[in-house]
C-alpha cells in the first residue's frame, strides 16, 4: 500500500487537497485491515485455531507471533480491537504515513514476542490487542519528539481516546494477555525511535510577530557587528610616542650702515 506524503505543498489549496487523499488513503488502509480480520474470525470455526497461537516458551507457539494478532477469542473482543484500530489505524497513517508501515513489523513482532517470553506457560495469547498498543504509543511518543502541530494534536487525540493503555500494559485483569500489549507498546516506542525523521515535518506558518523578532535581532546583530569592527576615532587611540618640535633659529639684527639714514 503507497501512502503519498508531499514535502512542500505549492498552495494552501494543494495541502488542503493532500491532507485529504491523505486522510481518505489512511481510512482505507484501516478500514482493509479490519475486515481482513472480520474475515478470519468468520474462518476461525472450521478448526482449532489455537495452533496459531502464541504458546509462551514452546518452539511450537513461534509461528503465532505471525498469526496470533489476526485472531480473536469472541465478537467482543474482536469489536474493542476493530474500533482501535480503525482510530488509532486511521490516526497514525494519515500523520505519519511512512513511520506508520515501517513500525508495523516491531509492532506486530513486539506483541508476539511479549506474549511468548513472559506469558503462563500453557497459556494461549491471540487478538491484535498487542498491535493496538503499538500504535497508541507510536503516536504519543512521536508526538513528544517532534513537537510539530500535527504531531502534538495526533498524540493528544490518541492520548484522550487512549490514554488508559498507559495502565493496560501492566497486569489487571485476568484473562488479558498484558504481556502481549507490553510488547507491541516497547515495539511502538522502539519504533517511534527509530523512525522520528522518516515523515517530513509539514511546512510551519510564521506570524508576523515572528518575522519582527528576527528583524530585531539581525538588526541587533548588525549593529554589534558594526561597533566592534569599526576604527575608532583618532582622538581615542592613546599617543605610543610623540614628535618633539624640532628648535627654531634666533633672528638677529644686524647695524645699519652709514650710508642709510633715519626716515623723518
Amino acid at each position: 500500500m503507497y501512502l503519498p506524503s508531499p514535502d512542500d505543498p505549492l498552495d494552501p489549496e494543494a495541502q488542503r487537497a493532500a491532507d485529504k487523499r491523505r486522510l481518505a488513503s489512511a481510512a482505507k488502509g484501516s478500514v482493509v485491515f479490519v475486515l481482513a480480520l472480520v474475515i478470519v474470525f468468520g474462518l476461525q470455526g472450521l478448526g482449532d485455531y489455537r495452533a496459531f497461537a502464541v504458546e509462551p516458551r514452546v518452539l511450537a507457539g513461534l509461528p503465532g507471533l505471525f498469526t496470533a494478532p489476526l485472531l480473536h477469542g469472541s465478537p467482543e473482543h474482536l469489536v474493542a480491537n476493530a474500533t482501535a484500530l480503525l482510530l488509532l489505524g486511521t490516526l497514525a497513517l494519515a500523520v505519519y504515513p511512512r513511520a506508520t508501515l515501517r513500525a508495523l513489523p516491531l509492532m506486530w513482532l513486539g506483541s508476539g514476542l511479549g506474549a511468548w517470553l513472559l506469558g503462563d506457560a500453557g497459556s494461549f495469547h491471540l487478538g491484535a490487542s498487542g498491535v493496538t498498543h503499538g500504535l497508541m504509543f507510536l503516536v504519543f511518543v512521536l508526538g513528544l519528539l517532534r513537537r510539530d502541530r500535527p504531531s502534538i494534536a495526533a498524540g493528544m487525540i490518541a492520548f484522550l481516546f487512549y490514554g488508559g493503555m498507559l495502565l493496560t500494559i501492566l497486569p489487571q485483569e485476568p484473562g488479558v494477555s498484558w504481556q502481549s500489549h507490553l510488547g507491541g507498546a516497547l515495539g511502538g516506542v522502539l519504533a517511534a525511535w527509530l523512525f522520528r525523521r522518516s515523515d517530513p515535518q509539514p511546512p510551519r506558518r510564521r506570524y508576523s510577530w515572528e518575522i519582527e523578532e528576527e528583524e530585531a535581532l539581525a538588526r541587533e546583530h548588525a549593529a554589534d557587528l558594526d561597533e566592534t569592527f569599526e576604527p575608532p576615532s583618532p582622538r581615542e587611540v592613546p599617543v605610543l610616542w610623540r614628535r618633539e618640535p624640532e628648535p627654531r633659529g634666533t633672528v638677529l639684527e644686524f647695524p645699519r650702515s652709514r650710508g642709510e639714514r633715519d626716515d623723518p
